[in-house]
This record gives C-alpha cells, sequence and structure tokens, in this order.
C-alpha cells in the first residue's frame, strides 16, 4: 500500500495571497536591512523567487519614477561597498572580542 495521497482534479492548492504592505516588507529586508534572498525568505517561510520577483515589481517601478545620475550611481556604489566592508570589520571585531575574552579570566 503506498501513502502518497494522488491528487484529483477535485482537489484544490490553496494559494496564500500577501498585501502589498508585506510585499514592501519583505524587499525591504533584502533592500535595505542587507538580508539575502535566501535569509529573508527563510525568515519569512516563502521562496526566493516570489521576493525576487517583487524586488524586480518595485525597483522598476521606482526606476520610473526617479532615475539616478551616473555620479548618484557611483556614490551609490562606494556607499554598498563601503557598508559591506564596514559589516565585515564588525564581524571580525566580534570575533576577535570573543576570543580574548575567553583568554583573559
Amino acid at each position: 500500500m503506498s501513502k502518497l495521497k494522488t491528487l484529483s482534479s477535485s482537489d484544490k492548492t490553496v494559494r496564500r495571497t500577501f498585501s502589498e504592505e508585506f510585499k514592501q516588507d519583505a524587499v525591504s529586508l533584502v533592500t535595505e536591512q542587507g538580508y539575502s534572498l535566501a535569509q529573508a525568505a527563510r525568515s519569512l517561510d516563502l521562496h526566493p523567487n516570489l521576493i525576487r520577483n517583487w524586488k524586480n515589481k518595485f525597483m522598476g517601478t521606482q526606476k520610473d519614477s526617479s532615475q539616478l545620475s551616473e555620479d548618484e550611481k557611483t556614490e551609490l556604489k562606494r556607499l554598498r561597498k563601503e557598508n559591506r566592508e564596514l559589516r565585515t570589520e564588525k564581524e571580525i571585531l566580534k570575533k576577535a572580542t570573543i576570543f580574548f575574552a575567553r583568554e583573559n579570566p
């Protein structure tokens, strides 16, 4: 006897629906708070492609309303790189603090 359930034409899958506010909050986890798509999706129990699609939708809408100049794009790229470096340095300092706290009782 097989324990697998076969789907008949009368079985319906229930699709979850999400409000626009929820979608924007999910996208902001990635764009503003530095989460990866996978991390944000895991924390919200979603598939990463769903958040990626929402992000593309919202970012497309934003780009239409206000294009960034070349100077702004360059500065944004520089600031994102600096932010990434600072986060890495912060993690290294956290690990060093823990290491030296264990050495000195």
